[in-house]
């Protein structure tokens, strides 16, 4: 197994988490990862983006011009990295941040409405997890178990209280992911 992924929205809705929280959680399932984060400026509201690759081989470069899957938060992103998605491949969208959905037909195409459920359980910050938990629904390249090893490596200790919460933000997003 190895899946080529690009998640990229604007700066501050928790891509490039979503992309570590991914890669760790592949090392904590004995997975080979890269993750490769890409912005700049754009950081706190321009469109930043991440690439992760999780196999279970080596992987010979984390640089690619093609992805097997794309999650895209925002219209900018989806004219982007649309193209770029390998025929077969998986596209995943948050129906908030997207005003022309996809339109090719060579793909398998998934809306979330993260931000509507994180607005609904009224933190927003969990936005990103809610996406992730989508994503794991269609794609279960690693468990909700690495997630939270993942989780508990990578917040701050301080903050180990809200894993719950974002375990469940999992639960939710894979419960309101639907093919579009």
């Amino acid at each position: 197994m190895k899946k080529e992924i690009i998640i990229s929205g604007f700066g501050g809705q928790g891509v490039l988490s979503m992309g570590k929280i991914l890669a760790y959680s592949g090392l904590m399932d004995g997975k080979e990862v890269t993750w490769m984060p890409a912005y700049g400026p754009e950081q706190r509201g321009g469109t930043a983006n991440v690439t992760v690759i999780v196999s279970d081989d080596r992987i010979s470069s984390p640089i690619l011009s093609s992805y097997d899957v794309a999650i895209v938060l925002n219209q900018p992103s989806l004219e982007k990295f649309e193209p770029k998605l390998k025929a077969g491949g998986i596209l995943i969208y948050d129906g908030y941040g997207i005003i022309n959905p996809p339109t090719r037909n060579d793909i398998t195409v998934y809306r979330i409405d993260a931000m509507d459920k994180a607005a609904e359980m009224k933190n927003a910050k969990i936005f990103n997890m809610i996406v992730l938990g989508g994503f794991l629904k269609v794609c279960p390249i690693i468990s909700i178990g690495g997630i939270e090893k993942a989780l508990r490596k990578t917040l701050p200790e301080r903050h180990h209280n809200l894993i719950p919460l974002n375990i469940q933000a999992l639960e939710e997003g894979e419960k309101i992911i639907e093919k579009a």
